[in-house]
């Protein structure tokens, strides 16, 4: 880490209330996931040291997937997989990706070996996703069978302002949580720090919030210095799980600053 950066998060920090002399706030809650794991061991692991329970979200099949989600998990690490969905425009999806061609037999099939892909899985979030997320029928198949599971939740990384894969999630009963703020859409350190702290201000606002990065080495750098000073500030990072089963009011899917969240750069 530069010199510039540290003092940049140095100072985005102290000017917090904690810092600045003022009454502490009430405490407020974030989950992080870092996703996009599976293909970068030497990303993988730097991201699964990371301090504090952070989610992981494995791409499926990937060469290090199995190593890595292991290492996360006996670091008692949440362990997700990051399911490849369709997106409206034409990006490759990889191995193990779900299409709105398939039909339910199909779609189910690639689910589970998606899911026996990555050892101790959880959880599942999309990868991309900007068209099959838009669809009732594919999105309740998948919650059905995560149900049917019974042991797993669904954060709905939100490709799209018209997903509607965190609402069939919660008339299906799956526990579920939506992506509150992309830490690295730019990933330059000056503008990771300050979505950084834009997830702690949306916590504030509206209890809990939830933030994804990727194992950029910006965003693990800033991730490093800037977790070790969140306790200070009244601010806790607890597992996905925990915000998923304390059920988020319905208020929190019309939350202004939520919605100005910009859309990543891939669907």
């Amino acid at each position: 880490m530069t010199r510039r950066l540290l003092t940049l998060l140095l100072m985005l920090t102290i000017c917090s209330p904690a810092y600045a002399g003022e009454s502490a706030p009430p405490p407020a809650y974030i989950a992080i996931i870092i996703d996009d794991l599976g293909d970068n061991l030497a990303a993988g692991r730097r991201a699964v040291a990371l301090p504090g329970p952070i989610a992981y979200a494995f791409l499926p099949h990937t060469p290090h997937v199995r190593s890595l989600a292991r290492e996360a998990h006996s670091r008692h690490k949440e362990v997700m997989l990051h399911l490849p969905m369709q997106a409206a425009t034409h990006q490759t999806l990889g191995p193990g990706g779900i299409t709105l061609n398939m039909t339910q037999q199909e779609f189910i099939h690639t689910l589970e070996e998606d899911l026996a892909s990555v050892p101790h899985v959880v959880g599942v979030n999309n990868h991309m996703g900007s068209l099959i997320t838009r669809h009732p029928g594919h999105m309740l198949w998948l919650m059905q069978e995560l149900n049917r599971r019974g042991n797993l939740f669904f954060v709905d990384s939100r490709t799209t302002h018209t997903t509607v894969a965190q609402k069939v999630a919660q008339e299906a009963g799956v526990p579920n949580l939506r992506r509150d703020i992309f830490l690295d859409h730019d990933a330059t350190p000056a503008a990771i720090a300050r979505q950084f702290q834009r997830l702690i201000a949306v916590a504030r606002k509206q209890g809990s919030a939830v933030g994804i990065g990727h194992p950029y080495p910006e965003t693990l750098a800033t991730l490093e210095a800037l977790l070790p000073t969140l306790e200070a500030q009244n601010i806790y990072l607890v597992p996905v799980r925990e915000l998923a089963l304390n059920d988020r009011p319905p208020q929190h899917l019309t939350t202004d600053m939520a919605q100005s969240e910009p859309l990543p750069p891939t669907p």
